[in-house]
């Protein structure tokens, strides 16, 4: 624990340890491979997450912490959802579209458990931040069963719950990985336009 809390350099006046360095190289590889439908990144993602998980703690972000412990359980599951997992017709999983109906259903099902979650950490803990913490704990947790069930609108939703991160780890001055989000920003727009295209591609292919 001490060897990944130990300070390695500051960035604008904020130290940052080796937890947050390394989970920040992590994450980019992880994105990188989920680019590419490559299934190596459900491992970064779990060594990711457990960094992040004591990083946020340290800093009271109590639902991202949290999140992160749900993440590493949900990259366990999409890892062998990738390798084994199966779509309705039998077939294995494929790049596709969620649809319109299946795209409501769980737009409601996030902005419903927003402030549930949000009241949960208001009363239970003493973060300072609880709805902007929650609205990304619980977008990520859509984007987590998007990602794992390989539907192009995970990339979307990455892309809000990264934009609005930008903003809450600047808040809490965690610099590094506000930097780590604002390329997620941009990955995730990249990976929708290619994820998109993969899709597209399947469609004709199969028609």
């Amino acid at each position: 624990m001490q060897w990944l809390q130990a300070v390695v350099f500051t960035a604008w006046g904020v130290a940052v340890s080796r937890a947050e360095l390394l989970a920040f190289v992590l994450a980019l590889w992880m994105v990188h491979c989920n680019l590419r439908v490559n299934p190596l990144g459900w491992p970064l993602a779990i060594a990711s997450s457990a960094l992040y998980a004591l990083l946020f703690a340290g800093s009271r972000l109590y639902g991202e912490a949290l999140l992160q412990l749900v993440f590493i359980a949900a990259a366990l599951w999409g890892w062998w959802q990738w390798l084994r997992g199966t779509q309705n017709d039998g077939h294995a999983l494929q790049v596709r579209d969620l649809g319109r109906r299946g795209l409501l259903r769980l737009s409601l099902a996030t902005l419903a458990a927003w402030p549930l979650v949000g009241w949960l950490l208001d009363s239970a803990t003493d973060s300072d931040v609880p709805y902007a913490d929650a609205f990304t704990t619980v977008a990520s947790l859509a984007g987590q069963w998007l990602l794992g069930r390989k539907y192009v609108q995970n990339w979307p939703t990455w892309l809000a719950v990264n934009v609005a991160s930008v903003a809450l780890f600047a808040y809490k001055g965690l610099w590094l990985t506000v930097l780590l989000y604002a390329l997620f920003a941009v990955l995730s727009a990249v990976g929708w336009r290619r994820w998109a295209r993969l899709a597209r591609q399947r469609t004709l292919a199969s028609a």
